[in-house]
């Protein structure tokens, strides 16, 4: 996954969890109620930032994990 904002991300289709980890600080965020067609076609975007600042980081409730 080479992205110059996102590091790794990991999808729970059970509980529609996107974990997101960021670069340079790889902190963690789960964003919650990710449809698994959201996932998919984030995971098989271009650009990783630009689709989730689009469709993932406004539209969707999240927390910091620790």
């Amino acid at each position: 996954m080479p992205s110059t904002v996102i590091q790794n991300t990991l999808y729970d289709p059970t509980t529609r969890t996107l974990s997101v980890w960021f670069v340079p600080s790889g902190k963690r965020y789960d964003y919650e109620d990710v449809a698994p067609a959201t996932y998919a076609a984030f995971s098989k975007a271009f650009s990783k930032g630009r689709f989730f600042n689009e469709f993932i980081r406004d539209c969707h409730r999240y927390r910091r994990v620790a």
